[in-house]
């Protein structure tokens, strides 16, 4: 065979090799590609877009652990959410549920932990120095206070109660904590209309979420009720 056909021959084979060698290659690309964007929609809460409850908690402790004292825990719990649905429906319950959703990850930002922990219960771990936490409080019981436009036109009015704790503020670290003391401070401040700020005691409340507490907050920032 002459010299340059043999070549040529030999460059063809070479690029069918890696041709054939490329395509399971590109096939496993698309199956990885796939199976990372399942493993992230799986990390998601469908209908806010917030991070379900495992997913929240590791974003939340690595936030804890870089950051430290420099760190609010807020809790969010949806006020009268029951009669929103019984006045204008579960669809229009879905559509509150998701504009806090969307509300709650623009007030946190990319870099914070926001979870929906379920139900009309939301918790968001962000970085946030002490001298702006009132000023940032504030404005997210605002933004949680602005009416909801349904698709028909329709105005539900939405409220929200929300408790907040920092390591400062509680004495701990410890992500089970914050949340127990911001959720009982949560329920100081239940349909108030303001924010509370959690304090030592808020921390000694046993139970997370079983609104035991009855003691008032130490601070309260917000609109008035």
């Amino acid at each position: 065979m002459d010299p340059v056909l043999r070549f040529q021959a030999r460059i063809g084979q070479r690029a069918l090799l890696l041709t054939t060698a490329a395509v399971p290659l590109t096939g496993w690309t698309v199956h990885a590609i796939t199976l990372h964007r399942r493993l992230a929609a799986s990390r998601k809460d469908p209908l806010t877009g917030l991070l379900r409850r495992d997913a929240y908690t590791a974003r939340a402790r690595q936030i804890l652990r870089r950051h430290g004292d420099d760190t609010a825990l807020v809790m969010i719990d949806a006020d009268h959410f029951k009669q929103i649905n019984d006045t204008f429906g579960h669809a229009a319950g879905d559509a509150v549920l998701a504009a806090f959703g969307a509300r709650l990850t623009a007030w946190a930002g990319s870099r914070a932990a926001a979870g929906r922990l379920g139900g009309d219960e939301f918790a968001v771990l962000l970085q946030l120095p002490a001298a702006r936490l009132e000023q940032r409080l504030a404005q997210l019981v605002r933004i949680l206070h602005t009416p909801v436009v349904l698709d028909d036109g329709r105005a539900v009015d939405v409220a929200a109660s929300v408790g907040a704790a920092t390591p400062h503020t509680v004495g701990s670290r410890d992500l089970s904590v914050l949340q127990r003391a911001a959720d009982a401070a949560l329920y100081d401040g239940k349909h108030s209309g303001r924010a509370v700020l959690a304090d030592v005691a808020h921390a000694t409340v046993r139970s997370v979420n079983g609104r035991r507490s009855g003691r008032p907050g130490t601070a309260l920032w917000g609109r008035a009720a």
